[in-house]
């Protein structure tokens, strides 16, 4: 089994931190993982992404040409990463800020309010874990919420602990919003 991902948006949206919290629960559950951000020079406010590969057996490139799971939380991201896809895969869109629908008819598509669900849960930075529960609502095969729950813990670390609580209720209401 391999799977692979493409988290993008502006850098600041927490792409880069998601594609991490999801390398990390997959790293927990046993598979061979690889990370690998790109991003341009001005970082925040840029463009920012990130490649994860999730497999068996152990990865020997973390490069991504075609994904089985994209997750697109601006349009420039939308543009640039829907033709990547692979045909059956899952496109994740954020439609707090994305106006357009999805041109393919040949994926599964999510249309997930990320910014709407981090201001209902108070927790307005964590659209991109809203994000990230939509995509695991939505990808019944994926990592499973302990792991990702645990994940969550391991990256934040002892200094940014306060944030946890905020981040499980994005993560749950995200998935909640994706089986809606």
């Amino acid at each position: 089994m391999m799977k692979q991902y493409i988290f993008a948006g502006f850098g600041g949206q927490g792409m880069l931190l998601i594609g991490k919290f999801v390398a990390m629960a997959n790293m927990l559950a046993g598979k061979h993982v690889s990370w690998l951000p790109s991003y341009g020079p001005e970082m925040r406010g840029g463009t920012a992404n990130c490649s994860v590969t999730v497999s068996d057996e152990e990865v020997g490139s973390p490069l991504v040409d075609q994904a089985d799971v994209i997750v697109a939380m601006n349009l420039p991201s939308l543009d640039k990463f829907e033709p990547k896809v692979k045909p059956g895969g899952l496109l994740v869109i954020n439609s707090s800020i994305i106006d357009r629908k999805a041109v393919r008819d040949d994926i599964r598509v999510v249309y997930c309010d990320a910014n709407k669900i981090a201001e209902e849960v108070k927790n307005p930075k964590g659209a991109n874990v809203a994000i990230l529960g939509s995509m695991m609502g939505a990808d019944v095969d994926g990592v499973e919420t302990d792991m990702m729950i645990e994940a969550i813990k391991l990256e934040l670390g002892e200094k940014k602990m306060k944030f946890l609580e905020g981040n499980k209720a994005a993560l749950f209401a995200g998935m909640e919003a994706a089986k809606a």
